[in-house]
């Protein structure tokens, strides 16, 4: 089972930590990350925005990643939330394997 790191960003804090106590509790992602506040430039309809965000990192598996991203668009505030998965090609192979084995559960696996 592959790792990715999934990155995606909220409107503030309270959002991001709440977000992140959820996906973690729900074990679609073995840890969360909550960092910022970051300044986002952006194309949104045509015009350029700026906005200030939180970024939340979350360490889950390919496998699960297609509930994680459902779940984020179910949580999150706006109409196309950032969902970003990038491959963990390496690491220290104890951590994968307790992502792997932090994520979903048994009576859960799709």
């Amino acid at each position: 089972m592959e790792c990715c790191q999934v990155t995606t960003t909220w409107p503030d804090q309270a959002a991001a930590s709440q977000a992140a106590a959820t996906l973690v509790a729900e074990r679609l992602v073995a840890c969360a990350q909550v960092q910022g506040p970051i300044q986002s430039t952006y194309i949104w309809m045509g015009a350029i925005e700026q906005a200030q965000e939180w970024y939340c990192h979350l360490k889950t598996t390919t496998e699960w990643l297609p509930a994680l991203k459902a779940r984020i668009q179910e949580l999150h505030s706006h109409e196309v939330p950032e969902v970003v998965a990038l491959p963990i090609t390496g690491g220290n192979e104890e951590y994968l394997e307790w992502i792997r084995t932090s994520v979903g559960s048994a009576a859960r696996r799709p």
